[in-house]
């Protein structure tokens, strides 16, 4: 698939999901609640419970927070940020004198996550409409960059990271969870439409996932966690796995 065709197909769907009309993109997940898929990931209930209804779409596969160590006074920015779960909880910890920045690509997911903005009352967050391959956000602006299982979707992951660095202070760090392979997929699922929505398809093999990220000028870039991800197709086995991953600019 081109990468505008990529993009288009990746925006229609979280387009639908922002609707709700339903989250669930792999087998592993149907029947699942979006906290227990979040929990499963490594939020707690605190996490869950403290963040406006319709927030958490269950759709991460880690939790980038939990490695983040925010301070007050910070500012971050959320790669595809959806319906601003993990902004939210960086909101409640950068304080009222830090500020939150999500950038999603599409429409709805913005509109979805500014009401829950406005829901629960959050002055330091904001939502801007963009791609993550051209962030919406000045050079050096901020401290922290996050990101929760939507790098894998971008079909031009190095623009990803260089825009990361681009807008990262120097001394800043990354903090992403994403999904990655051990071994190469078949041509059957690489070629899905279905599979590359639901976060395998698009995913590269770690070892050149982790050489995209130096080469775009990260440095002490360090896996800080790794585990399978269950997915119920039998070609792929134990190939896919979601890794949390820190660097630093």
């Amino acid at each position: 698939m081109k990468q505008e065709e990529i993009k288009k197909v990746v925006r229609e769907r979280y387009a639908s999901v922002a609707r709700e009309e339903g989250s669930c993109f792999s087998s592993s997940c149907c029947g699942s609640s979006e906290k227990d898929i979040s929990r499963r990931i490594g939020y707690d209930d605190e996490e869950l419970t403290c963040v406006p209804e319709g927030a958490n779409l269950g759709l991460g596969c880690g939790n980038p927070l939990a490695l983040a160590s925010l301070r007050e006074g910070e500012t971050l920015l959320d790669l595809g940020s959806g319906a601003g779960f993990d902004c939210f909880l960086a909101a409640k910890r950068v304080g009222a004198e830090g500020k939150v920045i999500g950038v999603d690509m599409t429409p709805d997911m913005i509109d979805r996550a500014r009401n829950n903005a406005r829901k629960g009352n959050y002055t330091n967050v904001e939502f801007r409409l963009g791609e993550i391959e051209n962030l919406p956000a000045a050079d050096n602006s901020v401290d922290v960059v996050i990101s929760n299982c939507v790098i894998n979707l971008a079909p031009d992951k190095g623009r990803v990271f260089k825009e990361a660095f681009r807008v990262l202070k120097p001394g800043g760090r990354m903090m992403i969870s994403d999904i990655v392979l051990l071994k190469e997929l078949p041509d059957f699922i690489r070629d899905s439409i279905d599979a590359y929505t639901g976060c395998v398809a698009g995913a590269t093999k770690k070892d050149e996932y982790l050489e995209i990220i130096k080469n775009a000028g990260f440095k002490d870039v360090r896996v800080l966690d790794e585990k399978n991800f269950p997915i119920d197709v039998k070609e792929i086995g134990k190939s896919v796995v979601s890794i949390r991953v820190e660097a630093k600019k």
